[in-house]
């Protein structure tokens, strides 16, 4: 799994850290209302006084922060925190985070992101200190918030499937099978192994607004879409070594979809999985998918 997420736009949000030698209030405060628990991760630890802390109490947990703790975690947590670490980046490293603790949480495990309330304004400005420029932005998660005040909030997240949902329509889509397995999850956005795959690793990146027809999805959504698909891509990479992938989505029943929620398909190919590759998704008419000879 690669961790590394600092922007070359943003190469300084390490600086952003803060040098201090007690644990920080959202560890206290989850500490004391018992929400730690079995193994934890702190995930952009900074200095690591929250893991130094933790460990006094006698807890498992390990840290993780691209600048300072670059060794990656291994397995998967019970717990994991991500404290002030969203405030400092671009959106596109945000989301980079966002699943990557997905993918390093437990089934059942649960994940606390804590954020900044005092921020004023969005963008850089230069540090007081080192005299780099360096990125400060307001954070809103779409995650149940525990904890708010004006200075902090603290937000606790779930596995998609592993949450309760409305069902428009008794949409499978929006409240997933919680013995599926997840892939990865944005904000906007998840992804599963397909339930009948057509091939092994056959994945789908599915958004969490209930839309039937892809074109009539924002375009942050499409965009956020597209972030989960080549993570995604990347993981069927690693795990299932394709050697090529067929991307696409249907629209509307005389295209073939039969389920009125958005999704797009990730189908891994292999060397010999049918006798003559070529053509590809022009395929999905039977009988056009070679070009005619000239």
């Amino acid at each position: 799994m690669n961790l590394v997420y600092r922007s070359p736009q943003n190469p300084y949000s390490h600086l952003t850290v803060k040098e201090r030698k007690e644990p920080s209030f959202p560890v206290r405060y989850l500490w004391k209302q018992g929400y730690l628990c079995g193994r934890i991760l702190d995930f952009g630890c900074g200095l690591g006084v929250d893991v130094e802390f933790l460990r006094q109490k006698g807890l498992d947990v390990v840290g993780y922060d691209p600048h300072y703790f670059p060794a990656e975690p291994q397995g998967k947590f019970d717990t994991i925190l991500c404290f002030y670490v969203l405030n400092v980046l671009l959106p596109e490293e945000q989301v980079q985070v966002l699943m990557a603790v997905s993918e390093l949480l437990k089934p059942q495990g649960k994940a606390y992101f804590s954020v900044r309330r005092d921020i004023r304004r969005d963008g850089f400005r230069t540090h007081l200190k080192h005299g780099v420029s360096v990125y400060q932005c307001n954070v809103k998660l779409p995650y149940k918030s525990i904890y708010c005040s004006e200075s902090s909030e603290i937000y606790v997240y779930q596995h998609y499937n592993q949450q309760t949902h409305a069902q428009p329509q008794q949409c499978p889509f929006c409240a997933p099978d919680t013995e599926r397995e997840l892939l990865t999850e944005s904000a906007t956005a998840y992804a599963i192994l397909d339930k009948y795959p057509v091939s092994p690793g056959h994945a789908l990146v599915i958004p969490k607004k209930h839309l039937a027809d892809y074109f009539e999805l924002s375009t942050h959504n499409k965009t956020a879409l597209w972030i989960v698909v080549e993570r995604v891509k990347e993981i069927l990479k690693e795990r299932f070594s394709p050697q090529g992938f067929n991307v696409g989505f249907n629209v509307g029943e005389a295209a073939g979809q039969t389920i009125p929620h958005v999704h797009i398909h990730i189908i891994p190919r292999y060397k010999g999985d049918v006798e003559d590759p070529r053509g590809g998704i022009r395929h999905v008419i039977p009988g056009k998918g070679l070009y005619p000879e000239v």
